[in-house]
């Protein structure tokens, strides 16, 4: 056996797993850390702040659908990653963050970094938070977490190790074992939803993202059936582009509880049916509605489901494809239609003249683009009117809304993606919490588009504000010059001023040699 710092044997132990890529930053409380990271063939990304950090270990795992790792210092390195973990936790993404810590908090104060309780701290964002004081703890409280992200509902999670174990010798990991991480279903719960199914005339299934790893066998098992959809934005693409029952990414229109009524029974798949989903407290069916998910907390009740199906979404529709499914006749496609280029209108109306960038924008995209977005009106208006013809493709940080997510996460996506188009999509108020990242895209030589959406302003909050009768305060920031910016960075950038001068910068820049930070004022036409 080779004896070697727990550091650098934790880095062996997490390529043996297949983890191939990490996301950090060094100091001198980690630093044992990263003794085996070349060793052990691992690829490390320098971000420039914790919380790049641990936003490209989201938008890694997202993009390849393996859990993201990120290797952060003891006490302010740890609470600057919390923001990132604390959106993997609303989004349910595998990250997996493994901090240094002090051996001792409680006799001695004043130590370099130090914290009451760390620990605790990251518990409050992740799915559990352990210290692992030796190397054994260590080993299994990884192959825990990564078994985890296997069979069960996705989330972050923390490890933190004491320096004097980090230095410490350690004898080599134990080897991986077989993991079969096949999610039955029942057939008597598959036997109720067919026999519901078999019941409707207009069913209707709500699909979030919990639907994604399914979706080809979604998308055959609904057309088959004729039913309508709604996607959650979290699920958007699963039923593709061209679907005519599909009433799209639109169910926070509050006139689309009216056409959910029209179900005579609704199924909701791997979705929280939550605030950011609705932004109203009941979903508006009238009928029987079947919950499910692979999470049993969704399934407690308190939101009118007759029935809750405890099992992957996936497997369940697999099972369902495999039957024979009755065809429903109760939707017309023109009734859908209409409603979809209603609440189309009512979106544009609401923040006017994006939908055209939108429509430009989406042209310009080659196939297969994955789009990273930040908390912008821009991102806000597209995720309702942007037809996505593929799942899994346009990420955005849902439920807990953190801005700065989409430059960092967008680098994760396409480390994780090489040779595969990226676009990233922020605001300019947002994009100024990570602009740092700008410089690790450049160092990994990301030919990375960066639309950034100016309006000059915090102009969701403004309308909010004035909406509520509030006087507008504080919504107003001196911006930079954005382009001088980037290209001090090493980026290039461009200022386009109509669609089409804009059609053609975003193309260029998916061949560029590295990013560029495409400057877009909200007069552009």
């Amino acid at each position: 056996m080779t004896t070697r710092p727990l550091g650098a044997q934790i880095s062996h132990l997490l390529k043996a797993r297949g983890i191939d890529t990490i996301f950090g930053i060094p100091g001198v409380h980690n630093q044992e850390m990263y003794r085996g990271i070349e060793e052990a063939g691992i690829t490390h990304v320098l971000a420039r702040h914790e919380q790049g950090a641990g936003f490209m270990a989201d938008g890694y795992a997202r993009a390849s659908g393996k859990p993201g790792v990120a290797y952060v210092i003891t006490g302010p390195g740890l609470c600057n990653i919390m923001t990132p973990l604390g959106q993997a936790n609303s989004d349910s993404v595998p990250v997996l963050a493994l901090s240094s810590c002090l051996d001792e908090t409680a006799a001695r104060k004043g130590q370099l970094h130090q914290m009451p309780d760390q620990e605790a701290a990251a518990a409050t964002v992740c799915a559990w938070s352990a210290e692992a004081r030796d190397a054994a703890s260590a080993y299994r409280l990884i192959d825990r977490a990564l078994t985890e992200f296997a069979t069960a509902r996705p989330g972050p999670r923390h490890i933190q190790v004491p320096i004097a174990a980090l230095e410490g010798a350690a004898p080599e990991p134990p080897r991986a074992r077989a993991l079969t991480a096949e999610r039955a279903v029942s057939q008597e719960a598959v036997d109720r939803v067919l026999g519901a199914l078999r019941a409707a005339k207009t069913p209707l299934f709500v699909l979030g993202g919990g639907a994604l790893s399914g979706a080809p066998d979604w998308r055959e098992v609904i057309g088959r059936l004729r039913a309508a959809t709604f996607t959650t934005y979290a699920g958007c693409g699963i039923m593709g582009a061209d679907y005519d029952l599909d009433f799209g990414t639109y169910l926070a229109r509050p006139d689309s509880a009216a056409a959910i009524a029209e179900a005579d029974l609704v199924v909701a798949v791997g979705t929280e049916l939550s605030e950011v989903d609705l932004w109203r407290d009941h979903l508006g069916h009238t009928g029987p509605m079947i919950r499910v998910d692979i999470d049993p907390a969704q399934l407690a009740g308190g939101d009118g489901a007759t029935d809750a199906v405890l099992a992957d979404a996936a497997a369940l529709a697999r099972a369902l494809r495999a039957a024979d499914l009755p065809r429903a006749e109760g939707w017309a496609p023109a009734r859908i239609a209409a409603a979809r280029s209603r609440w189309r209108a009512e979106t544009d109306a609401e923040r006017p003249g994006i939908v055209p960038v939108c429509d430009a924008l989406r042209a310009a995209l080659p196939g297969q683009t994955m789009i990273f977005s930040d908390m912008t009106q821009f991102a806000y208006v597209a995720k309702e009117v942007w037809p996505m013809d593929r799942p899994g493709h346009w990420h955005h940080p849902y439920g807990f809304g953190t801005l700065g997510y989409a430059l960092p996460a967008a680098i994760g996506g396409a480390v994780a993606r090489p040779g595969q188009p990226t676009l990233c999509i922020a605001g300019d108020y947002g994009f100024q919490y990570t602009l740092p990242e700008l410089g690790a895209a450049v160092e990994l030589g990301l030919p990375l588009p960066i639309l950034l959406w100016d309006n000059a302003k915090l102009k969701e909050i403004e309308d909010s504000m004035v909406g509520a009768q509030i006087a507008p305060r504080a919504v107003v920031a001196r911006n930079p010059d954005f382009g001088a910016l980037a290209r001090a960075y090493g980026a290039q950038a461009a200022a386009p001023r109509t669609l089409d001068a804009l059609v053609d910068t975003v193309r260029a820049a998916f061949s560029a040699e590295g990013p560029t930070l495409i400057h877009v004022r909200d007069d552009i036409a």
